[in-house]
């Protein structure tokens, strides 16, 4: 009986995610439209940022999204690694943190994007489409740091995808991708401190090494705890 229950539980967790994403989408188209019909009339310096003669709420919201993504790549990670060396037993429970783990990946992902395309908007950096979507040719901007940035967009959607065809990867193959995520995150750092503007604030910059030290933490916790019982 008691497996029964378990698996009733698992079928209606399981038939429950989609509609839990589909509300999740309802809310932010709601909320997108709310924002596009009231703010204006609430906020004319806001739309003079926008369309006026020298727009920058573009830059501005590529500035956040890129914060908000780089945070949200860290947490997806941090849960990734207490995954593996048994933490998430303590807090918040194993399932929990995998699906926390791939649901803050999509949404940083989203995050990523945003950022790039937004600057499509801003009339300073003048960046074409092409330069958005193709590596190392944003000539106009450091076009080095900018192509870090973007090929661990692509390389972070490739682990997301493959959340989805793991039973094909197989288990060994799927963990090989997943150790992508630490190229992906060294060469994020690296975009945001080299062609970051605010890389050189102390608040930045102590969240850029905060995170990196506390993956690093994370990692030789999880190494020690394979190796050391195997030396002992």
């Amino acid at each position: 009986m008691a497996r029964l229950s378990n698996n009733t539980d698992q079928l209606e967790t399981s038939a429950a995610r989609p509609q839990r994403m589909l509300l999740f989408l309802a809310a932010v188209v709601v909320g997108t439209l709310f924002a596009a019909v009231y703010l204006p009339n609430w906020q004319p310096a806001l739309v003079a940022s926008i369309v006026g003669d020298a727009p920058k709420a573009y830059w501005f919201l590529s500035r956040g999204s890129a914060l908000v993504a780089f945070g949200l790549l860290w947490l997806s990670m941090a849960l990734g690694v207490i995954i593996t060396n048994r933490l998430a037993r303590i807090w918040p429970g194993g399932p929990t943190a995998f699906d926390l783990h791939e649901y803050i990946s999509i949404l940083g992902i989203a995050f990523a994007l945003f950022h790039g395309f937004i600057l499509l908007g801003d009339r300073f950096i003048n960046f074409r489409i092409a330069q958005i979507i193709i590596p190392f040719t944003t000539v106009d901007y450091k076009p080095l740091w900018v192509g870090l940035g973007q090929l661990a967009i692509y390389l972070w959607v490739i682990i997301m995808a493959s959340f989805y065809i793991r039973s094909s990867l197989g288990g060994k193959s799927w963990r090989w991708v997943h150790y992508l995520s630490y190229l992906v995150f060294g060469l994020a750092l690296a975009h945001g401190l080299a062609a970051g503007t605010d890389s050189a604030a102390p608040w930045a910059a102590g969240m850029y090494w905060g995170s990196a030290a506390s993956l690093l933490f994370l990692l030789i916790y999880r190494i020690s705890i394979k190796v050391l019982p195997q030396t002992a």
